[in-house]
């Protein structure tokens, strides 16, 4: 019973894939809760310095500074994306480099140049094989987040805009709703924006800053973008395992549905084997 044979194998090919995706599943929902908290955690770090550079953009107008002066003219922007080091978690990647992609043809098509930082082996791939202007990268980041690697590309991005090689710097990033739901965001994080900073964060007292304000200002610039960028790298890493657990609990389901399938397919066919020879033993013992 050839057919038979072929399906047996066929089903015991697909438990193996079942028992696969059942443990990815285990794992990333274990990792998904580490990553979640690890995200909280970093939460409050993160808006209490935006509520401080909310105040300082406030109270201190007649202040300039490079990453706070907007450009008239942009020519080159810089944009930082931050995807997975690894695959099988659904559509997270795909949706991240679409508003990537779409961000950039947009900045293109108004003959803009773009430099790119790749955080993360599928955004850095995906920029590749489309031949851009990869000027720093960071891969292999693990499930958590490293300042010390993200140090480097990050400040190759700042002084770039420093220098005025780039006139502005784009944030990419994959951010965490709950678990069932991550969507993809863009953010400009150089030159700031300290109209919204206000908005989000009104305050009308005032602060004596030593040794003054210019280093205060030049200080904190820094490690608000730092900030940023390490609470975008937390969100994207929570959102992956977040839809790897949906992924592989999908893919789990699915193989479940094809063994059902290819059981009752080989019971058929098992069944026609039998009724076909039933019908040749009758009809042989008919003829003699």
């Amino acid at each position: 019973m050839a057919v038979g044979k072929e399906i047996r194998t066929k089903i015991k090919s697909v438990q193996n894939t079942q028992k696969i995706t059942r443990a990815m599943q285990m794992v990333a929902t274990s990792k998904m809760r580490k990553t979640q908290e690890r995200m909280r955690q970093a939460r409050p770090y993160a808006e209490k310095i935006r509520e401080v550079m909310a105040h300082l953009a406030e109270t201190n107008t007649d202040i300039s500074h490079p990453f706070l002066d907007a450009r008239d003219d942009v020519k080159r922007v810089g944009i930082i994306l931050i995807s997975s080091d690894k695959g099988l978690c659904g559509g997270l990647n795909a949706n991240v480099l679409r508003q990537f992609f779409n961000e950039a043809q947009s900045l293109m098509d108004k003959g803009v140049e773009i430099d790119v930082c790749a955080l993360g082996q599928k955004g850095y791939t995906a920029a590749q094989r489309l031949k851009m202007n990869i000027v720093a990268s960071a891969t292999h980041l693990g499930d958590t987040p490293q300042m010390d690697k993200l140090i480097g590309p990050v400040s190759v991005m700042l002084k770039a805009y420093q220098e005025g090689r780039i006139d502005a710097l784009h944030i990419v990033y994959s951010k965490f709703i709950n678990t069932m739901k991550q969507e993809p965001k863009s953010e400009q994080l150089l030159p700031l924006k300290p109209e919204e900073l206000e908005q989000e964060y009104p305050y009308s007292w005032e602060y004596l800053y030593e040794p003054d304000i210019s280093s205060v200002i030049e200080f904190l610039v820094k490690r608000y973008i730092e900030s940023v960028i390490y609470q975008s790298v937390a969100e994207n890493m929570a959102s992956e395992q977040a839809a790897r657990m949906v992924a592989m609990k999908a893919a789990t389901d699915n193989a479940a549905n094809v063994i059902e399938t290819l059981k009752l397919t080989y019971n058929k066919a098992r069944q026609a084997a039998i009724t076909t020879e039933l019908s040749e033993i009758v009809a042989g013992a008919a003829a003699v």
